[in-house]
């Protein structure tokens, strides 16, 4: 930063270290001296022009958010097409900050900043002069051209329709906002002058005057959430980050909605400070991935969501899917319902939404489809599947370090979600007979929620062909009338195919951590039946539950099931 005036403050890295918290770290009331010439040092003057088309911006006609959202869409729409000259006076500073050698335009702002250091026709004697009975001359004014000089201002431009000069004090203004700082310090003659005008849109003047006022007292009379997304848009222009963390702690305590959600996830992208609504944006994402987690029930909803709020709800560990498997389903039907261009579709999917499908949890089966997808590239779908199979490849405790080991702020893509269908592990052999051995896990936790009478169905696996699951089942014991756990295997409806399969269910059991075999059976199955035993420990639901239960390992139940075809 260049050398600053030393009289207004010193240290400056204590200033900066101030703003980077979101200001002043006393956070003093000060409202008694807004617009009070007794506590000010300079006059701030604003223009305030003609919006470009929309005569009616302000927030009270804004009586929802959507209203909120299609206005500002409207007046963004209308600026890109307007063609506004350059302003030719070289004391018209234009941006976000006054020092043009610092200054870096920004793309994501809809209006800049015009703000004006004037020097008063008499010198800074006039301001000194102004006493209590000035503060009554000030306020609002009609613009008349033949008594001012036009500064700076093209005729081309929008007309200035009033003037509103209030009394400021330069060292609360700067010790909220980098934006006043500079203009009160930047070294140039102008700075040391006491007339000082800013030049807004009619639809930023209530936002405007809320900052301004908040800058002195720390709190807004605003409490509608239009009202304080205009003012928190006014506080990332004027720089003004603890305002703009105000308004976002009061939006959230606001109740959501899905259309203000979606809203708030694209502020990031809207505003130029957005360290300042990353607490909204993360509030609107988990509004989302609660509110869908159950992407079934609100199907028709969900797919009419745009982009970023289907990335919230996927970005969740939480969502009630069957399995990955019918997560990768729905993004790829969500994607080509939202983009029927394959080249865009390709895009959007490789570049944004692969990230939030967790690959090393889909079946093997699925993993197949993936890379015969057109909807992929084949280098990306190749190098997915590869990623989730090295994973499956690995040994348990490799994989739970895997997944410890990744950032917080990423996808999340060796985590398990909360499935419906829980995965299993499963061991396949063709000789000398047709076999497989499936493994299940269940947590104590997830036994706790079968009681009375729940269930729980692992994840799909196959042989000879034909798809099999396990059931875990809390049911009665038909002898001894108490709760107990019951293990069954159930054959997936598919066709008239029956034959018989040998079968044998086991747990790992303390002190020895060994398997040992719980039952034994065989059963000629057909399309959509199931057997298994109701009580396979033969001890009521209670001692399996009980603390002292041989069969939880570090609060884990490892079941094991065997199947193998008879000839």
């Amino acid at each position: 930063m260049k050398d600053l005036n030393s009289d207004l403050f010193d240290p400056v890295t204590v200033m900066e270290s101030e703003w980077a918290h979101g200001g002043s770290s006393s956070d003093a009331d000060f409202g008694f001296a807004f617009n009070d010439s007794n506590f000010s040092d300079r006059v701030l003057r604003i223009e305030i022009m003609a919006d470009p088309v929309d005569p009616q911006p302000d927030s009270e006609n804004c009586t929802s958010i959507a209203d909120w959202a299609r206005h500002r869409k409207r007046r963004r729409e209308d600026i890109k097409k307007e063609n506004v000259g350059d302003l030719p006076d070289e004391q018209i500073l234009n941006g976000n900050q006054p020092d043009m050698d610092d200054c870096v335009a920004s793309e994501n702002q809809e209006e800049e900043v015009v703000a004006m250091v004037e020097e008063s026709p008499s010198g800074d004697e006039a301001v000194n002069d102004l006493g209590d009975e000035a503060v009554n001359d000030l306020g609002d004014e009609a613009v008349n051209d033949n008594d001012e000089p036009n500064l700076g201002m093209d005729y081309s431009e929008p007309a200035v329709v009033r003037v509103k000069t209030l009394h400021i004090s330069s060292p609360i203004l700067a010790a909220k906002s980098p934006f006043f700082y500079k203009l009160f310090s930047n070294g140039m003659r102008e700075s040391e002058l006491r007339h000082v005008t800013l030049r807004i849109n009619a639809s930023e003047e209530a936002a405007l005057m809320e900052l301004l006022n908040f800058m002195y007292s720390n709190t807004l009379s605003i409490k509608t959430a239009p009202g304080l997304l205009d003012v928190l848009m006014a506080a990332d222009k004027f720089e003004v980050a603890s305002c703009m963390r105000y308004c976002s702690r009061l939006l959230r305590n606001m109740q959501m909605t899905p259309e203000s959600a979606l809203l708030y996830l694209e502020l990031p992208s809207s505003v130029l400070m957005a360290d300042a609504v990353q607490p909204l944006t993360d509030a609107a994402k988990q509004y989302l991935a609660s509110r869908y987690k159950d992407i079934t029930k609100f199907q028709e909803e969900v797919m009419n969501l745009p982009l970023a709020g289907v990335e919230a709800i996927l970005s969740s560990d939480d969502l009630q899917v069957a399995s990955e498997d019918a997560v990768y389903d729905f993004v790829l039907k969500w994607a080509r319902h939202q983009y029927g261009n394959l080249e865009e579709r390709r895009e959007v999917l490789g570049l944004r939404l692969a990230r939030f499908i967790r690959f090393p949890h889909m079946t093997c089966r699925k993993l197949k489809k993936v890379l015969t997808c057109s909807d992929f590239e084949h280098d990306v779908s190749s190098k997915l599947v590869l990623e989730a199979l090295f994973f499956k490849a690995e040994v348990p405790h490799r994989q739970r370090s895997l997944a410890a080991e990744e950032p917080a702020c990423s996808s999340r893509r060796f985590l398990e979600r909360a499935y419906k269908y829980r995965p299993v592990k499963v061991v396949e052999f063709e000789l000398p007979r047709q076999q497989c051995v499936v493994y299940l896990d269940l947590k104590r936790e997830e036994c706790s929620n079968l009681f009375p009478s729940g269930r729980v169905y692992s994840q799909a696996f196959h042989l000879g062909g034909q798809g099999f699951f396990l059931s875990a089942h809390c049911n009665m014991d038909q002898q001894s009338s108490f709760h107990c756990f019951g293990l069954f295997l159930g054959m997936q409806e598919k066709g008239s195919v029956s034959f018989t399969v040998d079968y044998e269910f086991a747990a790992r059991s303390r002190p020895t951590e060994e398997f040992v075999s719980k039952y034994k059976g065989n059963y000629t199955f057909t399309g959509g039946k199931a057997v298994g035993y109701r009580n396979l420990f033969a001890i009521p639901w209670t001692s399996f539950m009980a603390e002292d239960c041989l069969y939880f390992i570090n609060g884990v139940l490892h079941l094991r099931a065997e199947l193998t075809i008879r000839q």
